[in-house]
């Protein structure tokens, strides 16, 4: 997006679907927040789906006003909302949509108002508010918000950067206001959702929506020492949690206050939100019987849901009583260049070995390296063929499991790394990391390091030469006169991304320049360009 005072309807919608890809990114690291005690333990995907429904009917709003768009995704919200986190959402959204009533486009004073109405609309929906969630999350974000604009500035960039900023202070400040995160030493899972949706809204606004597909979001830390092992719980401190119940109730002229009102006493974490037409219950019930017996009399009932949560809870305390603190699956990547390390440790490779063309990693640094990571499930991507049989070794060596996922180059590598599945086993991830190592191109550009002839290729020292996949196939008197050569051997017009990373001795310049030129002539790509660092290859180019 370009730099703008005002956000359009369509920015709204566009800086959305952002966020619920970037959402997407971390919603199995929101998921392990959830550590005690597990009724609504997936958090993070319960967003997501929430989100998700939000955005499927976003984009089928009836014009590109924002208030259009906020009120589409309002519906969205309620109709898909999952678990309690996922109709706190909904509320969050809701509400968003009700400050946005009547705005074609909006300011940053529109937006702070439109965050507080949000803050104030979440709370109205729960019966007993708790500090320390994701309610305090969006009221410190909305506070900071309305300061911005007290203070006279109406950019909603820098709106957004001071509710973002807030937001992530207020979720490391959960564990000081709710005992039980303090005590299992995490911060509260719908916080760090919500934080993670306001930073890809940011993100969106400040034109980084393309370099977002190469980081994942921040999961906050915070600095509050855990008082007590989560996995120590013992079986006697158990209560009865009931059955976590949810529907949605359809009829006319529905009374929430009524409704709220009538089941309050029927159960605990009671949350009922919605309209007079369609209204969404979440409540925690020893008898939930009982609940849907009064629903029923009120209208038709929809998408109902009902979880043992004590079941839920028995099989978590097993979980962690069987975990295995290095249970989860590390990566290693043998890469060169301090861009492209940037690149791969952002998108959740565990460690980093220095290496590539002509400076081959041994298998005492690959071993090193998994030793040195907290994991006894590895994958190692080579990202170089000359470092496949290195790589293949090390399980020789080590009682750690380890597979190695035979990525050629940079391009396959970054295309592996996309892939990992944080909830899937090590044969899982690898078989699917394997598979998209052929969904992308990879094109190297280098200077010839002498004069020599390669089929019908007649080529010049210090002569721009070209790989496709690792094979060498084109030689011309520019990069860019290369890189079109190569391009003429794609089908470019069923790809989508292109991704140029430019090397250690490449200039900036030229490396914008190249890709505005290839932006000009394939419209159709989503083109970035990323300073890679890497020694010996001016260019990286992957096409997906």
């Amino acid at each position: 997006m370009t730099k703008t005072h005002t956000v359009t309807g369509q920015d709204l919608r566009e800086m959305f679907a952002a966020s619920t890809n970037w959402l997407e990114k971390s919603s199995a690291d929101i998921d392990v927040l959830n550590v005690f005690p597990v009724p609504d333990g997936d958090t993070g995907t319960n967003m997501l789906l929430t989100m998700r429904s939000t955005m499927e009917e976003a984009y089928r709003a009836p014009d590109h006003s924002a208030t259009a768009v906020a009120d589409a995704m309002a519906k969205g919200a309620l109709m898909g909302a999952r678990g309690n986190s996922g109709v706190i959402l909904s509320q969050i959204i809701r509400g968003l949509a009700k400050g946005l009533t009547g705005k074609e486009n909006i300011s940053g004073a529109d937006l702070a108002a439109a965050l507080k109405e949000a803050s104030e609309n979440a709370y109205r929906g729960i019966s007993n508010p708790v500090e320390g969630t994701i309610l305090t999350v969006m009221k410190e974000a909305a506070r900071a918000a309305q300061e911005q604009v007290d203070k006279g500035n109406d950019d909603p960039v820098q709106v957004m950067e001071a509710a973002v900023a807030t937001a992530n202070e207020a979720v490391a400040n959960t564990p000081r206001l709710l005992k039980v995160l303090r005590e299992a030493g995490v911060v509260d899972a719908g916080g760090q959702g919500l934080y993670t949706i306001l930073d890809g809204c940011l993100r969106y606004l400040k034109g980084e929506a393309e370099g977002m597909r190469f980081r994942k979001p921040q999961i906050i830390v915070s600095d509050v020492t855990s008082t007590k092992q989560v996995g120590r719980i013992s079986p006697k401190e158990e209560i009865p949690y009931g059955y976590c119940t949810e529907f949605m109730i359809k009829g006319q002229e529905l009374d929430i206050d009524y409704i709220r009102k009538r089941l309050v006493k029927k159960g605990e974490s009671l949350i009922v939100v919605g309209d007079p037409t369609a209204i969404r219950v979440h409540i925690h019930a020893l008898s939930p019987g009982d609940v849907i017996t009064f629903a029923t009399k009120l209208g038709t009932l929809h998408q109902v849901s009902m979880r043992n949560m004590d079941e839920q809870h028995q099989d978590f305390l097993e979980m962690q009583h069987d975990k295995s603190p290095a249970a989860d699956t590390g990566i290693i990547a043998v890469v060169s260049g301090d861009g492209l390390t940037d690149v791969f440790k952002s998108l959740g490779a565990a460690a980093i070995v220095q290496g590539g063309q002509t400076m081959n990693p041994s298998i005492k640094d690959l071993l090193t390296a998994v030793e040195g990571i907290d994991a006894d499930k590895v994958i190692i991507l080579p990202n170089n063929k000359n470092v496949i049989l290195t790589a293949s070794k090390v399980q020789e060596l080590t009682q750690k499991n380890i597979e190695v996922v035979p990525s050629e180059t940079i391009p396959a590598g970054v295309a592996a790394l996309l892939a990992f599945d944080y909830e899937a086993n090590l044969k899982t991830n690898t078989e699917i990391m394997k598979s998209a190592l052929s969904n992308v191109r990879s094109i190297e550009i280098t200077k010839a390091a002498r004069s020599t002839q390669m089929g019908n290729l007649k080529i010049s020292r210090k002569q721009p030469i070209g790989f496709l996949d690792g094979d060498l196939v084109a030689v011309g008197d520019s990069d860019i006169k290369v890189v079109e050569k190569i391009f003429a051997r794609i089908n470019l017009k069923n790809s989508q991304v292109l991704t140029i990373y430019y090397g250690g001795d490449a200039d900036p310049e030229e490396s914008s320049a190249l890709g505005a030129q290839i932006r000009e002539k394939y419209p159709h790509l989503q083109i970035e360009v990323i300073r890679g660092g890497q020694p010996h290859y001016n260019y990286i180019i992957s096409v997906e």
